[in-house]
């Protein structure tokens, strides 16, 4: 449907002539009318009382798909570093209300999951900020160094929080009841990723092995995962050939050598996570993610090169506008110069 004829849909229902709609909006009938027979656009600054005052979202006056929906909020989520109050709203109803009518549960309930973490992201930033400024002031303040764990991951030494008990048990579950063909590695990784962080090493193999098999999966994170299974048993003599062997065979494959430099990385070889991190970089096809820069932006952070880890948050940049084509309001773009005036605050 055009919008033309929406506004003029709208417009009965909500019992208004087109003089009075004109003078709700400070626009002439003659211009309403025009919309309304499509001769012209109603200007981009208009839309949102336009919309308020038919009892609609501009979304409604488009007159958009479910899936277009669904692309609009994921894309928006995507670029927008914070949903305002009133969009966020906007998104959780939308997805609610359409959760039960829309063939793809699974997309929404996805979006919803998405949404509410987008929020909690931009929670967690206020808590950080908030949390650190009072610890500064008061380094007692227990309360807020638990706030701060939580809002920027920090590493808790409590066992009782800090084990993965319940992510793992949940994986475990959704590999057995996973009957799809052919099966997907992704909770296996997940899975696999969680024991070893809790030293559970003798089942994180019993996973790989299975994982193994799977047709999906990729050859290249095997011996990662049985060097991550050598280093939680503290063997890291055995570790360390079991990488050494696999580069012969993946030296040009540039997911390995990104495993490669977070291998060296964990184990605090900088120079040599560099290098790799580095080269994966270089092998990458475009467009490509920044995680390899983000590594060395940290590392050089970590060994306090500050002009480094600058022009490295400078590559990114470049890299997030060039080969993804996004501007200098996305939220990537916004989160890498954010880093930077950290940086430069010292």
């Amino acid at each position: 449907m055009e919008i033309g004829t929406k506004i003029k849909q709208l417009r009965f229902k909500a019992g208004l002539t087109q003089d009075q709609l004109a003078t709700k909006l400070g626009i002439s009938a003659q211009s309403v009318s025009k919309w309304e027979t499509a001769v012209t656009m109603p200007d981009i600054s208009l839309l949102p009382m336009l919309a308020s005052e038919l009892g609609a979202t501009i979304d409604e006056l488009f007159d958009l798909t479910a899936e277009q929906k669904l692309h609009q909020i994921e894309r928006r989520m995507d670029i927008e570093e914070e949903l305002s109050p009133v969009i966020f709203r906007e998104y959780e109803d939308y997805l609610k209300e359409h959760l039960d009518k829309n063939e793809n549960r699974t997309k929404i309930l996805s979006l919803l999951a998405h949404l509410y973490h987008h929020r909690m992201t931009a929670d967690s930033r206020r808590v950080s900020k908030y949390a650190r400024e009072a610890i500064e002031r008061n380094p007692e303040m227990k309360e807020c160094q638990w706030l701060l764990q939580k809002a920027d991951g920090a590493s808790i030494w409590d066992w009782n929080i800090s084990n993965h008990t319940t992510v793992i048990d949940f994986y475990k579950k959704v590999i057995e009841n996973d009957h799809i063909e052919p099966k997907t590695p992704l909770p296996y990784y997940e899975v696999m990723d969680n024991l070893i962080a809790d030293h559970r090493t003798k089942e994180a193999a019993e996973y790989l092995e299975v994982y193994k098999t799977l047709p999906a999966h990729k050859p290249f994170l095997v011996p990662i995962y049985q060097a991550s299974i050598a280093l939680a048993e503290y063997d890291k003599p055995k570790a360390d050939t079991i990488m050494e062997e696999a580069e012969e065979q993946f030296r040009d494959h540039p997911g390995f050598l990104f495993e490669k430099a977070q291998y060296h990385a964990r184990n605090c070889e900088y120079a040599r996570a560099l290098e790799y991190y580095e080269k994966s970089w270089e092998l990458d096809e475009k467009p490509r993610f920044t995680d390899a820069l983000q590594g060395i932006a940290i590392i050089y952070e970590i060994l306090d090169n500050t002009q480094k880890a600058l022009e490295t948050y400078d590559r990114m940049i470049v890299c997030i506008k060039e080969e993804w084509n996004y501007t200098d309001d996305d939220a990537a773009v916004i989160e890498a110069e954010r880093e930077k005036k950290r940086l430069q605050k010292g």
